[in-house]
C-alpha cells in the first residue's frame, strides 16, 4: 500500500472516528477543548489498522465493534493529555495549537474532564448489545491494563520521579513503554482481537505494537529538540528546560534518530512474522508514518 492510499483510507476513518465521538460523547460535558480529535497516527488510528488487517470491512458488527474500540482509545488518549497539560503534571500552556484546558477552564474542570473521558472510554466499549460479551471484556481488559499501573498511570509516575535524575536506556525504556508505548500497543490488540487473527498472528501484531509505541515515543522526544512550538502544537524544549531523561538526552540526538529507524524495522519485521501478508499494508505505512512524521 502507497501513503498516498493510507492518506486516503486515514481520512475517512477520521471521518468516522470523529462522527462517532459526536454520537457518543454527551453535548455537555466535557468542554469542547478538551474532546479529543483523531489524527493519522492517533491510538485510534492504530486499532482501525489493526482491524482491517484482520479482514475487517466496513459494516458488520465486529467492524462496529472497532470503532468502539478506536473511540474508547481516543478518549483515554485525550483524558492523558488534558491530565498531562496540568501544573502538577508537565505544566504546558499548548496543545495542538490551542490553550491547554487547565488554561481555559480551571485545574477542577480540567481534572474532572480528565476523569470523564476516562469513564466514557469504558461505557463506549459496554453498551449493551454493541458487541458479543466475550469481545467486550477483552476490549475492556486490554484497555484497562494499557490505562492504569502497569501501562500510562504507571509510566506517568516513573517519569515525574525521574526528574533531574539520570536515567539508563533500560531505565528508559521501560518507563515509556508504559508512558506511551501501553495504550498504542493495546489499541493494535483491540483492533485484533475484533478481527479474524490466530494466535500466532496476535503475538506478532503485539511485538508491532511494543515498537511501534516506543518508536512514537523516541521521535516525541527527537520532535522536542529540534522542531518549533509553532509546528508541534505545544511547547517545544520542556523536557530539556525541566531536567527530564529522554532518549536524546540518554542516548544524543543523531543516536536517537538510529534507534527510531531500528523501531521501525522490528516493527516491519513483526508484521513479516504475523502471516497477514497484504493485509498488513496499512499497519507498515502507519510505522512510516509515526517514525518519518514532523510534528
Amino acid at each position: 500500500m502507497s501513503a498516498g492510499d493510507f492518506d486516503g483510507w486515514a481520512r475517512q476513518q477520521l471521518v468516522d472516528v470523529e462522527a462517532a465521538l459526536v454520537a457518543w460523547v454527551p453535548a455537555d460535558a466535557p468542554p469542547a477543548s478538551a474532546r479529543p480529535c483523531a489524527t493519522a497516527c492517533s491510538t485510534a488510528a492504530s486499532a482501525a489498522c489493526a482491524a482491517r488487517a484482520g479482514g475487517l470491512r466496513r459494516g458488520g458488527r465486529r467492524s462496529r465493534a472497532a470503532l468502539r474500540a478506536a473511540v474508547a482509545s481516543e478518549l483515554i488518549h485525550a483524558y492523558s493529555l488534558v491530565h498531562d497539560d496540568m501544573p502538577c503534571m508537565d505544566d504546558d500552556v499548548l496543545r495542538r495549537g490551542k490553550p491547554t484546558v487547565h488554561v481555559k477552564y480551571g485545574q477542577a474542570l480540567a481534572m474532572l474532564a480528565g476523569d470523564a473521558m476516562q469513564a466514557l472510554a469504558f461505557e463506549v466499549l459496554t453498551v449493551d448489545g454493541a458487541m458479543a460479551s466475550a469481545l467486550q471484556a477483552r476490549l475492556t481488559a486490554l484497555l484497562a491494563r494499557a490505562a492504569g499501573h502497569a501501562g500510562m498511570a504507571g509510566g506517568q509516575a516513573i517519569d515525574l520521579a525521574s526528574i533531574g535524575r539520570t536515567l539508563d536506556e533500560a531505565a528508559l525504556c521501560d518507563m515509556h513503554r508504559r508512558k506511551t508505548g501501553a495504550l498504542l500497543q493495546a489499541s493494535v490488540m483491540m483492533g485484533a482481537a475484533c478481527g479474524k487473527v490466530d494466535a500466532a498472528a496476535q503475538r506478532a501484531l503485539a511485538d508491532y505494537g511494543a515498537a511501534l509505541g516506543l518508536a512514537f515515543q523516541v521521535v516525541d522526544d527527537i520532535l522536542d529538540v529540534t522542531q518549533a512550538s509553532e509546528t508541534l502544537g505545544k511547547t517545544a524544549g520542556k523536557d530539556l528546560d525541566h531536567h527530564k531523561p529522554t532518549y536524546v538526552s540518554v542516548l544524543g540526538l543523531e543516536a536517537a534518530r538510529r534507534h527510531a529507524q531500528d523501531l521501525r524495522q522490528q516493527a516491519l519485521a513483526a508484521l513479516a512474522r504475523s502471516g497477514l501478508g497484504p493485509a498488513s499494508g496499512l499497519l507498515a505505512v502507519l510505522a512510516d508514518k509515526v517514525v518519518e512524521r514532523e510534528s
